[in-house]
């Protein structure tokens, strides 16, 4: 990893940071984690001094997802220099600067330090994906998978590089969630495990580390206890609105299990919910939820459909 012992900006450091990285994203039909995840990732890696390429099928959606890190960015700047708007343009125009895109992997890849994968949560597409890179990619490049729900091990399976293969999972909203689990395969080397804390300390982040286990940490204790705050409203032992308001004012929660459903998507938390069932069908955690079946079912998705398990104008 020698090209990687060069700082953001090219210089000599004593932890390793990618010079260059690549996301790799793909344009899902629900569009809800691509948003939410991919464009703020690309924007905190590029704000902190990497370059990043960012690539997809068609120069139509790396316009749309360069419009959307605009918009980001932005947003981001319009925060953090409230009191100088010069100072926030010139923060976006920079940033901007260090963001390119491709729809060409394979042309990138070779003088790629970093791969992070951000598409469809699906094992065949990203088996495929990998493969493909894994024959032009540099021998020192390291691959990362930003899954939530898939183990990696199963994902780096497709290459030949399974010592230099890890999971970097970022949380919801990027920019304001310091944390990022670091998933350690039984075949990922400690020299990219330890490059792959340095790089998530760089961009200001706070790396926990975990094994290759269904949900990792934090998926795996939140998903069944939303699961649970449904059981609890199907059997009609309270009421959704209610179940909200108890785990907000009595947990401390932002966000009560129905509104944070809504938020991330039924369907979502569905296709992680069916991932584990099939696993270990016995567990009663991983069991099936009619309503939200029902809800999936019908396309009320949550708050990106406009209806999940409440409404929105």
């Amino acid at each position: 990893l020698c090209r990687g012992l060069l700082g953001p900006r090219g210089t000599s450091q004593s932890c390793w940071h990618p010079v260059s990285l690549m996301f790799v994203v793909g344009h899902m039909s629900s569009g809800l984690w691509f948003e939410l995840s991919t464009m703020p990732t690309c924007n905190v890696a590029a704000a902190t001094g990497h370059t990043v390429v960012l690539v997809d099928q068609t120069e139509d959606l790396l316009a749309k997802s360069k419009k959307g890190i605009e918009e980001s960015l932005r947003k981001v700047a319009k925060k953090k220099f409230a009191e100088n708007p010069k100072a926030g343009d010139e923060f976006v125009e920079k940033t901007l600067s260090s963001i390119s895109t491709s729809t060409d992997a394979a042309s990138v890849v070779h003088s790629t330090d970093l791969v992070v994968e951000a598409i469809v949560e699906n094992l065949k597409v990203k088996s495929e994906v990998f493969t493909r890179l894994d024959k032009f990619a540099s021998e020192h490049t390291i691959f990362a998978s930003n899954t939530s729900s898939l183990q990696i091990t199963n994902i780096a399976n497709a290459t030949t590089r399974q010592d230099r293969f890890a999971g970097l999972h970022f949380f919801n909203p990027v920019p304001l969630m310091k944390l990022v689990e670091v998933i350690k395969t039984p075949m990922t080397s400690q020299k990219t495990y330890e490059s792959l804390i340095d790089f998530t300390k760089a961009l200001g982040k706070h790396p926990v580390s975990c094994k290759d286990t269904p949900g990792f940490i934090v998926n795996r204790l939140l998903v069944p206890y939303l699961l649970e705050a449904v059981r609890l409203y199907e059997r009609g032992d309270a009421s959704k609105e209610d179940i909200d308001t108890a785990m907000k004012l009595g947990a401390g929660y932002p966000m009560g299990p129905f509104e944070l459903l809504d938020y991330v998507g039924l369907d979502t938390t569905k296709f992680i919910m069916d991932g584990w069932y099939e696993m270990d069908a016995k567990n009663p955690l991983f069991q099936p939820i009619p309503s939200l079946n029902k809800l999936v079912a019908e396309n009320k998705l949550g708050k990106k459909t406009g209806e999940g398990y409440y409404k929105y104008k």
